[in-house]
């Protein structure tokens, strides 16, 4: 059997499809998996914030469009780029095991953000981790900074930034580990929901390709993941949102953070559920942040 996996054309997406193409392979002796490369929106729209033109669904959108007309049988994500609500027909055949979740501080002047002088610039992309740097050091400036990895820390070699945060997992992936200054621990700066795991996108419909999947599937991990995914769908659904989520797994319970910021960093609320079901303890969680205002902030922003 032949499959072609959609991927995007950075070098983070290609190792994330060459990683799924290898797992499949050695899962199933007799398949044959081919990628096939692609640009995506929101890969050419470098010059303006996600949740200005459509979100992070802009970076899969193309991919679904390959799956519906046969020119590709699944697709590969970054769990925290896929919005919480599939399109009808699609469906998350597997989430595998997760990669480092947590942001990561990168400078080549700095060991950390409370290093960092007053008017210092800090980069990335993430409304969220802009909203947690800010409530914890006013006094930097963050900037937008888009792009894959190596373009970001071209960027910061060229001094166009002071510092950046990015996600540890991509680092990581690439060879890039020694980049990291510094890890910032989920209570400083909690992940989004499905940070640092890849999804397998296939159409609903598909059993057989679903079915060559789920050997991928840790089931541990895909709790977990669903479980903060459940926050964001409660809340709006939005992955561009400064939405955090974050769920282990302890002897067969969920154990979840999640928070809501305003834009700025000066208003942060936070909430925790616990429990077995993924979509129960998402919602509880999500329920928790209602309480004490999200609905107020997500509003505004909007």
């Amino acid at each position: 059997m032949r499959l072609v996996i959609a991927t995007r054309q950075s070098r983070l997406a290609l190792w994330q499809a060459q990683h799924i193409k290898a797992r499949l392979q050695a899962a199933h002796s007799a398949l044959a998996v081919e990628l096939l490369p692609m640009t995506t929106r929101g890969d050419e729209l470098l010059d303006r914030s996600l949740d200005k033109v459509g979100g992070k669904g802009l970076f899969v959108k193309e991919l679904e469009n390959a799956m519906a007309d046969g020119r590709a049988d699944l697709a590969v994500h970054s769990m925290k780029d896929v919005p919480a609500e599939l399109p009808p027909g699609f469906a998350l055949a597997a989430i595998c095991e997760r990669e480092d979740a947590r942001d990561a501080f990168v400078s080549n002047r700095f060991g950390d953000l409370a290093a960092m002088p007053a008017g210092a610039v800090v980069g990335t992309s993430s409304l969220r981790r802009a909203a947690q740097v800010r409530s914890r050091f006013p006094r930097l400036e963050i900037r937008l900074l888009r792009g894959n990895v190596e373009t970001r820390l071209a960027k910061l070699d060229r001094g166009e930034y002071d510092a950046a945060v990015l996600a540890a997992a991509g680092l990581v992936r690439l060879g890039l580990s020694s980049r990291i200054s510094r890890h910032l621990e989920v209570g400083e700066s909690l992940p989004a929901p499905g940070q640092g795991a890849l999804g397998v996108e296939c159409l609903a419909g598909r059993r057989d390709v679903r079915g060559l999947l789920r050997a991928l599937d840790d089931e541990a991990t895909a709790r977990c993941v669903r479980a903060e995914r459940a926050v964001s769908r409660a809340l709006g659904g939005s992955c561009t949102l400064p939405l955090g989520a974050y769920a282990v797994l302890d002897r067969g319970t969920l154990e979840l953070q999640a928070l809501v910021a305003s834009e700025d960093g000066t208003r942060i609320v936070r909430g925790q559920a616990s429990g077995a079901d993924p979509e129960a303890v998402g919602a509880q969680a999500a329920e928790a942040l209602r309480r004490q205002g999200a609905d107020e902030i997500l509003k505004n922003l909007r």
